[in-house]
């Protein structure tokens, strides 16, 4: 195991290129089942979810090439073969292979998802798809079982709007028989992204992006090539990371469009931005940062994947700020970890007060999931002194060569191994 140390107070300048985007990238590598033929993805992101994925299509017959931010995938081979555990088991974009699979086979057997624990975050919506479209789905030991004699296009209303259940919903429904309409869909870049790989492959799919998605089934897909969309998440971080200690930093290879909602938020409290086609230039860290409201919506509103870094950044805004999460219940688990810093918070239901103003201090603290490390990674980055950040391989899921962006930016930030007593202390906390 090993932990990611920061010593902060250091400015930040230079340019940051933004990697592939990592939401996009878990559903278009199980996507490639779909296909007849070969489909070769650009631009993935260098995380270890994709190295997961990459193994599951070779659980299941396939030969997949990763070289370098491109991955090869090789379907002809592929068979219905059931992934009730293992790697599976590893990260919550592996539902994306039930679609894919009963899509492409009518039938898959997928052990329940895992990934990071942000409170209950239930599959029913895509299994109301599922079953709308003919397939019989059952829950059996921790699995799910899919069985489908055919799929039948369906309207198909979600409850709540959800990427994944709109994404997972449109890879069953391509080769399906008839039109299938799914309606109050999410409008997220990376659903217009998935739906673009496989129009590529010759799917018939028009409204990705809005609240109503048309398909019509097809017999057969072929093997493209697609290139990834830059990933807003990402770049939203070091947007943020910008305005906490930047000097002057240019965020390179995004779509500015994808981050309106954060970049008004950030104008807001006084940073200075300026963007063209694809890149931002953030300006100077500002000291007398203003406090700000923010609360978590859908697309195209602010990102619950970015709330967590954001509070991180309330921390040294000047009065009290409120952080509303209206996505996901549990998303505060780094709350106690900033606290450690000594930033002043405090958590009410689904919303955090954060009183900003006070510099933080370097400290031992733990990532509880991905988008937590993330802002205890810029709460380091703004502290006196060192920071030490254990659950590592939590950042790494989702941050492309986090560290070696962030010294090409005059950070300072490096990594330990743990030693024996230290991993037993974070086996015992975790």
């Amino acid at each position: 195991m090993e932990k990611l140390l920061i010593e902060g107070g250091h400015l930040l300048e230079g340019t940051v290129p933004i990697s592939g985007a990592k939401n996009s990238a878990v559903a278009l590598i199980p996507a490639g089942i779909l296909a007849d033929s070969t489909v070769t993805i650009d631009n993935l992101p260098d995380i270890s979810d994709v190295g997961i994925l990459a193994e599951l299509l070779e659980e299941i017959g396939g030969k997949t090439e990763l070289d370098g931010d491109t991955l090869t995938i090789h379907p002809e081979n592929m068979f219905a073969m059931p992934l009730p555990n293992g790697r599976v088991k590893k990260l919550r974009a592996s539902y994306y292979m039930m679609g894919a699979m009963l899509g492409k086979f009518k039938k898959a057997v997928i052990g329940l998802p895992g990934g990071c624990n942000l409170g209950p975050r239930p599959i029913d919506q895509h299994i109301k798809g599922f079953e709308a479209l003919g397939a019989k789905v059952t829950n059996e030991q921790g699995a799910i079982y899919l069985q489908a004699d055919e799929l039948t296009g369906a309207r198909i209303y979600l409850d709540v709007v959800s990427v994944g259940a709109t994404i997972n919903i449109m890879l069953a429904a391509v080769k399906a028989k008839g039109r299938t309409v799914i309606e109050n869909a999410a409008k997220e870049p990376e659903i217009i992204d998935v739906a673009t790989l496989l129009s590529n492959m010759g799917a018939k799919i028009k409204g990705a992006g809005t609240n109503v998605i048309r398909i019509d089934g097809v017999e057969h897909l072929s093997g493209c090539r697609h290139s990834i969309i830059p990933d807003r998440i990402e770049a939203g971080t070091f947007m943020l990371a910008a305005a906490a200690m930047g000097r002057s930093v240019i965020i390179d290879n995004i779509i500015p469009y994808h981050l309106e909602s954060l970049t008004a938020k950030l104008r807001e409290m006084g940073v200075r931005i300026e963007t063209n086609d694809d890149q931002v230039f953030i300006h100077g860290a500002n000291s007398d940062l203003t406090a700000v409201d923010v609360k978590t919506l859908v697309y195209p509103g602010f990102p619950t994947d970015l709330q967590q870094p954001f509070t991180s950044l309330l921390t040294k805004a000047q009065g009290s700020s409120m952080v509303t999460d209206t996505i996901y219940n549990a998303r505060f688990k780094h709350i106690d970890e900033l606290r450690r810093m000594g930033a002043d918070i405090k958590v009410e239901g689904r919303s955090a007060l954060v009183n900003g103003g006070k510099r933080l201090e370097g400290a031992r603290v733990r990532a509880s999931d991905l988008r937590a490390g993330a802002a205890l990674v810029i709460a380091g980055l703004m502290a006196n002194g060192v920071t030490e950040i254990t659950g590592v391989e939590h950042i790494d899921r989702g941050y492309s060569n986090l560290e070696e962006k962030l010294k090409n930016l005059g950070a300072t930030v490096w990594r330990e191994t743990l030693d024996t007593k230290e991993e037993e202390e974070v086996k015992s906390s975790s």
